[in-house]
Parts: C-alpha cells; structure tokens; sequence
C-alpha cells in the first residue's frame, strides 16, 4: 500500500492513496442494482472467508439498527433499507457471518474531513470481503456529523470498509451513506479521534485504540 499524501490545493482536501479509502466515485455502473436485486462481483480475496450476500428478494424497506459494541463504547447505526438496498444488504449479511467482529478501525483522519475508518479485519487497510458492488450515491448526499458511509477505491468499488464521520466533513456525494449514528455514538468516535494519531499530519492509526468487540443488528 501506499503511503497516502494529503495535500491541500485551491481550499480542497486531496486524498492519495490506494486500498479502501473515500475517494472519487459515481453512482450506477458496473454491479449496479437491477429489478432482480443485486450484484456483487468478485474481487480479490478476501480478509475473512465470508460468503457473499443474496443477490435476490432484497428487502427495500424499514430501518436496520446495526449496534457496533467497541471497546470504546456502543456505536448504534441506524440504515434505510429504501434508501440504499443493496449497501444495507451486503453490511447485514457480513454482519451476521462475523465478519467485523474483533476489528480494528485503522485509520483516523483530523485535517480537513474528520473520520474513524473501519471494516478491514487485517487492520491494513487494503483488506475486503471478496467482493465489490455499485454505488447508491445521490447528488444531495452530504456528511455531516454521525454520518456512516462506505469508503471505495474509485466509482463501484464498495466492500467492507466505512467511515464514521464525528464532524461535520465537505466531501464530494461519491460515498454511499449506510446510515447515521445517533448523537451518543457519534460523541464515542470524538472521542477516540481526541487522543489524535501517530502518523504523518492528518491521518494515521488512532492512538485510542478503537476495536470493534462483535456487530449485531435489529430491525426497526
């Protein structure tokens, strides 16, 4: 992996790097969700044998509430299955086999967005489920503080890798948002971001060590 560089040009906050991580993305396009259901396209191995999630009669309504018990403290997310189906489905299903479970939220970023970035049971940063799918972006996205959206590697990209956004952060709406952390939670993750990195400027490994203990989820 490489190392990321963070620069700064005409205001804007340019992130470099390689691997699960926010960059430039658009909705729609390869493993898009169809009238059928989903897709999720094979893609690497993966960082903890899952296996992918259904592809049909994908729910597309009521809420989810995904609790991610850290060793900081709950993290209730709270997700629109109408919203964006097939993010939901794919974060239930790796819910439920374990997936996150024993993980370490690898990297936070304080210059410009501010973000706790989880998901990848390697703690590299690079580490997925073995399989990518489509955006469900929307032009109005924003993410402001308690936001959850999903990081990518470029437009189609999505896997397992999210971040929780602990203040307000202008980004591009190239993320898709899996949901919204409620005001507690989101004051966990400040938190952890509070006792800073030790990395270069802007971003590295929280030196608060954030562990995810087990994820469960509940319907609304």
């Amino acid at each position: 992996m490489r190392s990321v560089a963070v620069l700064f040009a005409a205001g804007l906050l340019v992130l470099s790097l390689s691997g699960c991580a926010p960059r430039a993305g658009r909705s729609g396009g390869e493993g898009a969700q169809n009238a059928a259901g989903c897709v999720y396209n094979p893609s690497g191995t993966p960082a903890k044998v899952v296996d992918p999630p259904p592809t049909g009669d994908v729910p597309t309504s009521g809420q989810v509430l995904f609790t991610l018990t850290t060793n900081q403290g709950d993290l209730r997310i709270t997700a629109d299955r109408g919203r964006t189906p097939c993010t939901v489905n794919s974060f239930s299903s790796l819910v439920q086999q374990g997936f996150y479970d024993d993980t370490q939220c690898h990297r936070l970023v304080d210059m410009g967005i501010f973000v706790l970035q989880c998901g990848d049971p390697t703690g590299t940063g690079t580490g997925g489920p073995g399989y990518r799918f489509a955006d469900e972006t929307r032009p109005e996205d924003t993410y402001p503080a308690g936001t959850v959206a999903m990081a990518n590697a470029g437009p189609n990209t999505n896997g397992s890798q999210f971040f929780l956004v602990y203040e307000d952060s202008v980004l591009p709406p190239n993320y898709t948002v899996l949901g919204r952390m409620d005001a507690e939670s989101t004051g966990v993750v400040a938190r952890i971001a509070a006792e800073g990195h030790g990395g270069q400027p802007g971003e590295g490994v929280p030196n608060n060590e954030a562990r995810i203990i087990r994820a469960t989820q509940t319907p609304l």
